[in-house]
């Protein structure tokens, strides 16, 4: 039984995603689903891809690290997408046209010298 793997990032989250074609089980750092992230959060954006793809009987290990929990989403929903990609070349069209293969550069700008933050500077008086 051959595994697939990919590898996503947001911001400072590293996903790292295997999947075998098993049963249909997703652990996340050895956790359930529900147990990693909370009902109140749309995890539900992380099916995308096999949605999409219509892949069925996935059984699924994610290694997740860094940023909060909605970066987390979203580094899983890219390495997702790119271990699907390494499972059937077929699937780029789909993938990319849905735009879940491209990373998401946008990063927190770093804090200048004499700011407050990156761009905020202190209140400016006249008088």
């Amino acid at each position: 039984m051959k595994a697939y793997s990919g590898c996503g990032k947001k911001k400072c989250a590293i996903a790292r995603v295997f999947f075998k074609i098993k049963k249909n089980k997703i652990k996340i750092n050895n956790l359930n689903i529900n147990e990693y992230f909370n009902k109140k959060l749309n995890y539900k954006l992380i099916f995308d891809p096999i949605k999409l793809t219509n892949s069925k009987n996935l059984d699924i290990k994610i290694y997740v690290k860094g940023g909060g929990k909605s970066s987390q989403i979203f580094a899983i929903r890219n390495g997702l997408a790119k271990a699907l990609l390494c499972y059937n070349e077929k699937y780029k069209k789909i993938l990319s046209d849905n735009k879940l293969l491209t990373r998401d550069s946008r990063m927190v700008e770093r804090k200048k010298i004499g700011k407050i933050k990156s761009r905020k500077s202190k209140q400016f008086s006249k008088r």
